[in-house]
């Protein structure tokens, strides 16, 4: 039998120092993108309270948006998915943000919970969304809260300036791959005190050249993303939600584990 090891990701592309460069040397050039898909509320289909407000006008590309405007000084949104996936997302104070439909196409159940006390959340408001995608590959292009970007980033502008030196597809997710693995130094300190509910800045990783492993899959994805490369990031998350009494009592936040790490899945190849 075959005894070899599957390829690693770096044995696919290589490193700068082993192709001597990150020009295209071949004939052949990848069309950049200049035109970058952003998520808006567009307000043709809503839903919630006074209070919470969830914008579905685009479901069929993948994401709906939330923007909560309460008292609770801390807010959980909670989303069950067609595969029996929960997501759990601190949402802000006052701004919509956008959130994957990530599971495809089937019934989706979203749950916003206002912190009521020590460690206790009370449900808010519930919605249940049935979703068909335009095309499987949408949820993965947009950004949403944990890969944020518009075209105004600095990432996203040298993902562009990557793209031009890329001959094809595979070769810009390569160049973007060695630039983030070779620029990008994992920070110890942030690793070992990181709050519940941080989120990446992508720029500031960029700036500071350094980050946790969030920061990292954050920064790849919304560089692959803002150049049309469908790319999926996968969380562990530090904290769950989870329901000791029925659905319209508090529920309690419970920690299961300290770490967080990622993994990037690129549909498209």
């Amino acid at each position: 039998g075959d005894t070899s090891e599957p390829a690693s990701v770096s044995d696919l592309f290589g490193s700068s120092s082993e192709s001597g460069s990150d020009e295209n040397h071949t004939d052949e050039k990848r069309a950049t993108v200049q035109e970058y898909l952003l998520p808006e509320a567009a307000g043709k289909v809503t839903y919630g309270n006074k209070n919470i407000s969830i914008d579905a006008s685009n479901l069929s590309e993948g994401y709906f948006m939330v923007k909560y405007e309460g008292d609770a000084d801390k807010v959980k949104l909670q989303l069950h998915t067609p595969d029996g996936e929960t997501y759990t997302y601190t949402l802000a104070i006052g701004s919509y943000e956008a959130f994957p439909l990530s599971a495809g196409d089937g019934d989706y159940h979203l749950e916003v919970l206002e912190h009521a006390y020590d460690d206790m959340y009370a449900l808010a408001h519930s919605e249940d969304l049935k979703v068909t995608l335009n095309d499987e590959f949408r949820p993965f292009l947009y950004p949403n809260q944990y890969v944020w970007f518009t075209p105004e980033y600095k990432a996203v502008s040298y993902a562009a300036e990557l793209s031009d030196k890329a001959s094809n597809d595979l070769d810009y997710v390569g160049l973007v791959y060695r630039y983030v693995t070779e620029n990008i130094k994992y920070d110890e300190e942030l690793a070992a005190n990181v709050k519940s509910g941080y989120l990446p800045d992508i720029d500031n990783t960029m700036d500071s050249g350094k980050g946790i492993c969030f920061d990292y899959a954050s920064l790849m994805a919304a560089m692959l993303r803002s150049q049309g490369i469908p790319t999926k990031s996968s969380f562990f998350t530090i904290q769950s939600l989870v329901f000791d009494s029925p659905s319209s009592s508090p529920a309690t936040l419970r920690k299961e584990h300290n770490s967080l790490s990622s993994a990037i899945m690129l549909p498209k190849f």
